[in-house]
Order: C-alpha cells, then structure tokens, then sequence
C-alpha cells in the first residue's frame, strides 16, 4: 500500500543516538538556537522574512533565494536577515520547520504505522515512505538546505531522525549495531540521492518506496 499522501527533513535535536528517548514528546522547532521564545515584533519580523523567501521560491526556485533577494522582498535591510538566521541555509532550513513539525509530531504521537502503537518494523516502514515523498515534495528546497559535508552527519535534524531509527531497530534487533544500520538506512533516505534517482535516473516514487520496504525487510528480516 502507498503512503503517498505523506510529506521530508528538518527536525530539531534529540538526545544523541546512545542515548535513545523511547517516551514520545513534542520537541521545539522554528526560533533556532539560543532563542526559544521571541518577542513579539521579533516573531512577526522573522515570519515577514519568511513569507518573502516563500515567495520567492515559488516565483524562482530555491536557487532564487538569497539573503540579499529575501531582504529587498521584504522591504528590510540585509543585516536584519543576517541577524535573522545566520546564514542561507539558516533562513532554508527554517522554511522547513512546518512540515518538519508535522513530520515529528506524526512519528512521536500520530496514529500508527507512523506513529506509537504498531511494531517497530512498520513503524521503521511507514518512516521511511514518509520521508521519501516529504523529501520529493520540497526536492529543491531539501537540496538547498542541506549543511555541507563537515556538517552534514552531526547536523541535528540528521540526528533527529537517525535516533527515531535507531530506536525502532533495537526494538527490532536488540543484539546488532542499530547506530550503525540506523546509518545505512538513512543513506537510503538523502535527498541528494532521491534527487539522483527520480530526476537523474527517471526512478519512479513507487519504486523507491518499494526498494525502501524491501530494504527494511532484509536488514530486520522480517518475514514477508
């Protein structure tokens, strides 16, 4: 059965994988670092910003986003979205938060497969089906926000999902290395990859999300 209708990355940080959370809660995403409750004419200014380089992505692509272009869109200086998120793939990366919100609230306290209640390996299939056409859905903006290679493996919303899959496999596989096959699996799920396959390759959705299940399948061994 598809999942088509779920939406991809990016999640704020769990505790780091040895130390896997198996209670399900609700974690922050969206202010950043350092500011988990702004003003309220720091809110509005932040959410003016970020309508601005919706705007613009859908009028250019996320290659049409940067910080100079989201500052004349909204009318303010270069300074204030410097200040705002950091750098270009701060201001992408919070363009994601919604669906990232959602994404997480799903998996930690949806309805099952997805969520608590069903077995770790539908859980573990139902993830990653829904990552995959998350990812599909926001390829470009995926792709843009992605941190670069130093960073990419230690960034929080890699570990972010990286702990949800570990926990499900030593659920799973309580005598293997889950850190490790928790690796492996998330490769499957890269956008860079998804972008390779389905633009590059010609791969259709259906079949990644197949390969998908079938990969969870032989590294869980299930019985099918």
């Amino acid at each position: 059965m598809l999942y088509a209708g779920f939406m991809s990355t990016l999640l704020p940080p769990f505790p780091q994988p040895q130390e896997p959370v198996d209670k399900p809660q609700l974690l922050e995403v969206g202010s950043g670092a350092g500011e988990p409750c702004l003003r309220a004419d720091a809110a509005r200014n932040r959410a003016r910003l970020l309508e601005a380089a919706t705007r613009l992505i859908a009028e250019h692509g996320a290659a049409g986003v940067t910080m100079e272009a989201v500052a004349a869109e909204a009318g303010v200086g270069k300074g204030t979205v410097f200040r705002r998120f950091g750098d270009r793939t701060g201001l992408l990366t919070a363009l994601l938060d919604h669906s990232a919100r959602n994404l997480q609230a799903d998996f930690l306290g949806g309805p099952p497969p997805l969520g608590p209640g069903a077995p770790p390996v539908d859980r573990l299939r139902a993830f990653g089906v829904a990552v995959l056409y998350r990812t599909a859905e926001q390829l470009d903006l995926q792709l843009a926000a992605q941190p670069d290679a130093a960073r990419r493996y230690a960034h929080p919303s890699v570990r972010a999902l990286r702990t949800h899959v570990t926990v499900l496999l030593r659920q799973t596989l309580p005598d293997a290395d889950c850190e490790l096959l928790a690796q492996t699996l998330m490769a499957y799920l890269d956008p860079a990859l998804i972008n390779h396959l389905t633009r590059q390759c010609g791969m259709p959705m259906e079949r990644l999300e197949k390969g998908w299940l079938d990969l969870v399948d032989r590294v869980t061994r299930a019985e099918t």
